[in-house]
């Protein structure tokens, strides 16, 4: 299947089976938003939607982020990966954002990646799930899938991921795309063990064909054969220990 194809069959099924997919991390605003994606880096969207209703309780402006301590808020996101560069980072990001932009989430690239805390693959988050702009994150999940469809080729660095996709994916889908990979990458298209045998799209994703070429089968055929004859070994081995530890104690 040629490149194209393979565009144009993901858009397709996406568009039609996840025509509203979104982030899950749970935000009011662009300013909580901006916040939870900032906490969200490698941790869980999970844990970061447990802890931040208070966090935005207690912090409901940037002018109140801005008065307060990477030290206060350190009590708040405690549970999170990194929480003292990112309580450093909070209060930073709202100081700029209040000094430089006047407490408005800027929509540019650029000016985002101004503010601690926020790099390309935050800044293009923002830029898409805010201003629909035809921005591409990505993160683990993005990079992973997007190879593995073959949306990509010999791409080894997000920015070359992030490139390519851009390029080929029609500017109107680009913002949602990033959530269709995220989610297909988080439930479907897992980093261990992929559940191939359920997923809807394995007819034109290149690591599925790839997987079961014919000496790709034959290949996990020979490797259960040999589990099989290690597992034997391994009983027949238990077995023999047994029978000794038995002898010994009579």
């Amino acid at each position: 299947m040629l490149k194209k194809e393979r565009y144009q069959a993901f858009v397709q099924y996406f568009s039609d089976k996840q025509p509203e997919a979104e982030t899950e991390l749970h935000y009011n605003n662009p300013f909580e938003l901006l916040i939870a994606v900032i906490l969200s880096a490698q941790c869980t969207d999970k844990r970061i939607n447990q802890i931040t209703p208070k966090l935005f309780e207690r912090f409901p402006s940037p002018e109140s982020l801005a008065a307060s301590t990477s030290d206060e808020v350190f009590t708040y996101i405690r549970s999170v990966s990194y929480p003292n560069n990112k309580a450093k980072h909070l209060v930073g990001m709202a100081k700029i954002l209040v000094d430089q932009f006047g407490g408005t989430v800027p929509e540019d690239i650029d000016d985002l990646q101004k503010m601690p805390g926020v790099g390309r693959k935050t800044a293009n988050v923002i830029a898409s799930v805010i201003y629909n702009a035809p921005a591409m994150a990505v993160d683990t999940h993005v990079f992973r899938v997007s190879n593995r469809l073959g949306l990509t080729t010999a791409a080894k660095t997000p920015l070359a991921v992030e490139k390519q996709l851009v390029k080929y994916l029609p500017q109107d889908k680009i913002h949602i795309a990033h959530h269709w990979l995220i989610l297909h990458g988080r439930y479907v298209c897992v980093a261990r063990s992929p559940k191939c045998k359920i997923c809807a799209i394995s007819h034109f994703c290149k690591y599925y064909e790839q997987q079961n070429t014919p000496s790709a089968l034959k290949r996990k055929e020979e490797q259960e054969i040999k589990k099989v004859k290690l597992k034997a070994i391994k009983l027949k081995k238990d077995k023999i220990a047994k029978e000794l530890k038995k002898r010994a104690v009579k």
